[in-house]
């Protein structure tokens, strides 16, 4: 079965999103040393690796040809999550709620505008 093997951030300035990701999550992130403003993320161990990458110039966001999906993040505590992004500057869009069985979901925009979910894993969620 084919297996997703990367992810990308679009971003108006990258170094804004380097440094929300970094603090939010703790994920080592580096500029990458070829040719185009790209920087590569390490999530973690045995995690999905990806990267941050300049939107096209000119380009706002949601008008650009490369579309994405949503990513979710498996947190510890998802209310501290949830605090720590919107105070670097994250926004709340669908707030904390329960997947019966699975856990608690929530969804933010980061400061650039991108839709990602954060999930904090708990069977007796209802």
């Amino acid at each position: 079965m084919p297996n997703v093997i990367h992810f990308e951030i679009h971003a108006t300035e990258p170094k804004i999103l380097v440094d929300f990701y970094t603090n939010l999550f703790g994920w080592k992130i580096s500029q990458w040393e070829g040719p185009m403003e790209y920087y590569l993320v390490d999530s973690g161990e045995a995690a999905l690796g990806g990267a941050i990458q300049r939107r096209p110039e000119g380009t706002p966001p949601g008008d650009h040809p490369v579309n994405a999906f949503v990513c979710t993040v498996e947190v510890e505590d998802l209310e501290a999550m949830l605090g720590k992004s919107t105070a670097l500057g994250a926004s709340i869009q669908l707030p904390k709620m329960p997947v019966p069985g699975i856990g608690w979901m929530a969804y933010i925009k980061d400061p650039d505008g991108n839709l990602l979910g954060m999930m904090q894993t708990d069977a007796q969620a209802a």
